[in-house]
């Protein structure tokens, strides 16, 4: 079956192990799609450089980006040789970012691939980081790649936010879900639903004396409980697969996976940006340097990005 068919995968020139493209060969391997091998490059001193016209500068990007299309070409070529459908894209953009997202919403991608870093976290609190950016502002599907492995049946874990009514969340789930379980056939693995819920609020019960926080926290658990047996049952997944566990979804759904060994994370964004990004951020933002797996990080279904032209 295929899941994805149109994949751009993100080349870092800095990382030696090529993780994302790595990944995107296993992908198309194990299922057919097309790969854009995909670089984005920028010299601040071509931009500087006085002396030079506006042709000569533009000569010299192009003999950069020539370069570069070379360089990725030695990369890819034995894959092309074992029949791989991948080309190669250069472009010359001083926001990587932004060049990932324009060529998604002018080729239609489906699926980004980018190998990650661990972040530092002050400066993450201080500078956005691609990813983050890529997770807030990019349409499709992005995968973010570490460096375990995909082995044959392994664990793949379907983060939910089951208790919450909100359409928006509603819908992620049942797209969170319905991917975990393509990916599970296409990786020959096994899902498992997960749904963290906050435990009794301190303040709450130091406020209201007359508040009776163990009958709060069985209510909660209940209502969750309630909520995930229902998708549970929608997808057709067995009790045992399911875990409703109390806690913050950035401290619950890493030690799963630790304790799983899972091969991925399947989860929803919904892409703040703004003050409210930088302020609350996303689950999944907080998710990315705790986890030693892959992310699949899904948008909604009418999700917009800022980036697109109006």
């Amino acid at each position: 079956m295929t899941v994805f068919s149109n994949v751009l995968v993100v080349l870092d020139p800095t990382d030696s192990q090529h993780k994302a493209l790595n990944r995107g060969l296993e992908l198309a391997h194990k299922q057919p799609c097309k790969l854009t091998a995909f670089l984005s490059v920028y010299d601040f001193s071509y931009e500087m450089t006085t002396m030079l016209s506006g042709d000569e500068r533009e000569s010299m990007r192009q003999a950069v980006i020539h370069d570069r299309e070379l360089w990725v070409g030695e990369l890819i070529n034995d894959a092309r040789n074992q029949g791989v459908d991948i080309s190669v894209k250069v472009v010359w953009h001083n926001r990587p970012f932004e060049a990932i997202v324009h060529e998604v919403l002018e080729q239609n991608f489906d699926l980004v691939i980018k190998g990650t870093h661990n972040h530092d976290i002050l400066k993450s609190m201080i500078f956005t980081p691609t990813d983050w950016h890529i997770l807030r502002k990019c349409p499709c599907a992005v995968l973010l790649v570490k460096e375990h492995a995909w082995p044959d049946n392994g664990n793949i874990i379907a983060a939910v936010n089951a208790g919450s009514e909100q359409d928006h969340h509603q819908s992620l789930n049942q797209r969170v879900i319905s991917n975990a379980k393509a990916m599970a056939k296409v990786l020959q693995g096994k899902v498992h639903l997960v749904n963290a819920f906050p435990g009794t609020p301190v303040n709450i019960a130091i406020e209201i004396p007359e508040f009776n926080p163990q009958q709060y926290n069985s209510a909660m658990r209940r209502h969750h409980e309630n909520a995930v047996a229902e998708l549970a049952s929608q997808f057709d997944m067995a009790e045992q697969d399911t875990h409703v566990l109390e806690g913050m979804p950035e401290d619950i759904i890493p030690a799963l996976a630790t304790e799983l060994d899972a091969e991925m994370v399947v989860i929803g964004t919904i892409g703040r940006t703004g003050f409210s990004a930088a302020i609350i951020g996303n689950t999944a933002e907080h998710l990315i340097d705790q986890l030693d797996c892959d992310v699949l990080a899904l948008k909604p279904a009418n999700f917009v990005s800022p980036l697109a032209k109006h």
